[in-house]
């Protein structure tokens, strides 16, 4: 089948041989678990336990703080320990709950046993979700159960796997396409359920020939479900990006994918809600890819939430130097930290460890006028006109020129020959005028 796309991006290379033949290995914690409390988009889980309290596997230990929210679930037996602030991957801190894992695993009543979706209504299925505290896993973390719950009257044409895995390096959804494709159909069936009238589509980049192979394998015979290629180019994976490709509509900021007939979910997404609603089980695992030049053997983890990262680094063999920068996530869009003692969560996709910093001693220069940049943009705006109206702080320039429709994917700031900062002055600004405009609603 011929691979869509999307007009824009660019093509750094994609590192994935390091990891992509390494399958998927358990591992347990050996310390504390620390669960944060805001590791996903919205307002804070609100915690249900007291210091002193015993919890099970799969408990719901925090629960929703608002609409947008989710609900947090122990993924150990143990002792809670502490109720206090915690350091994340943003470097900021955030309410945690920390709980000493008693090594028994001694889970909630019910706890994996199977139960007939089938039989379940569209509301119970949307209720199992947000019970297994499931948030987007590809590294936005919005809560699922809320990008379930569409507008009346609004019709949803497609549900939309996003399978693109285009951040290099990372290969932990890859490998799942491997080993637990009929979970990922499972899922998929799960959403048709919810949105009768839908198409349920895989889309996959074409630089992972054996993952749309395992796909398309568990796909066949469906009259609902199919597999798209996809070009490999970043951001393929970005949610409008994926959307345009696949079905040829457009979605702007002021714009949910349900408003243009489409719900998007992430690959490990699609198998928490399998597990969820067919399975009893929350989501209190993920699996992690650890990887880079520093990393002495890259690989990928089937891990428990809230495990140390500093645990994953060491069962992949530590490191033959100490990294120069270690990211969570992927280089392009990732959190740079300055510590591997910050605990996984629901969207930590890739610990990358990188001996050298290439960007530490790289200084901008002048513009060199060449529009690199506007040919990169996949929102087709004009980069290097964004930074100078971020830099003059012009705000009401920056909107005209069309700033809140910027993704902070980096492309512009990666493609740039002067080494320009562009999406980082771009999205910090982007930041502040939401910031000001929240302000102004609320009074």
């Amino acid at each position: 089948m011929f691979a869509k796309t999307f007009k824009g991006g660019v093509h750094p290379r994609d590192r994935k041989e390091l990891s992509a033949d390494s399958p998927t290995v358990r591992l347990e914690a050996k310390g504390d678990l620390v669960f944060l409390m805001n590791q996903h988009i919205g307002a804070p889980a609100k915690p249900l336990v007291n210091v002193g309290d015993r919890v099970l596997l799969g408990q719901k230990i925090a629960e929703a703080g608002g609409f947008v929210s989710a609900s947090v679930c122990s993924s150990v037996s143990g002792t809670v320990k502490a109720l206090n602030p915690h350091v994340n991957q943003s470097g900021d801190e955030a309410l945690a709950i920390t709980v000493g894992n008693d090594n028994e695993y001694e889970a909630v009543p019910g706890f994996g046993e199977p139960r007939d979706y089938e039989k379940m209504s569209a509301d119970e299925i949307i209720q199992a979700v947000a019970d297994a505290g499931i948030t987007g896993m590809g590294g936005a973390g919005f809560p699922t159960a809320v990008k379930l719950k569409v507008k009346d009257g609004v019709k949803i044409d497609y549900v939309i796997c996003n399978a693109a895995e285009c951040e290099p390096y990372i290969t932990c959804d890859y490998r799942l396409m491997l080993e637990r494709p009929e979970d990922a159909a499972l899922g998929m069936k799960i959403l048709l359920k919810i949105f009768p009238g839908a198409k349920g589509i895989f889309g996959v980049e074409d630089n992972k020939p054996l993952g749309i192979a395992s796909l398309e394998k568990v796909c066949e015979g469906s009259e609902r479900m199919s597999v798209q290629p996809l070009k490999k180019k970043y951001p393929q994976g970005g949610e409008r990006m994926i959307i345009y490709a696949i079905t040829g509509r457009k979605v702007n900021s002021k714009m949910l994918p349900a408003d243009a007939g489409c719900v998007v979910v992430n690959f490990s997404t699609l198998i928490a809600i399998a597990d969820a609603v067919a399975k009893n089980i929350p989501l209190v695992r993920r699996v992690v890819t650890v990887t880079g030049d520093a990393v002495r053997s890259p690989s990928n983890f089937d891990v428990p939430i809230g495990i140390c990262a500093q645990e994953l680094a060491d069962a992949a063999g530590g490191f033959d130097t100490d990294p120069e920068k270690i990211v969570f996530g992927g280089p392009m869009m990732g959190a740079a930290v300055y510590t591997l003692d910050i605990p996984i969560t629901k969207s930590s996709s890739c610990i990358l460890c990188l001996k050298n910093d290439e960007t530490k001693n790289t200084e901008p220069t002048e513009c060199i006028r060449c529009g690199k940049c506007l040919y990169a943009c996949p929102e087709h705006l004009m980069p290097i006109e964004l930074k100078n109206a971020s830099d003059r702080l012009d705000y009401k320039k920056f909107e005209d020129l069309g700033g809140l429709e910027c993704i902070g994917c980096g492309c512009c700031t990666y493609i740039c020959p002067a080494k320009r900062r562009l999406s980082q002055s771009i999205t910090m600004t982007k930041r502040y005028v939401l910031a000001e405009k929240k302000k102004g609603a609320g009074k």
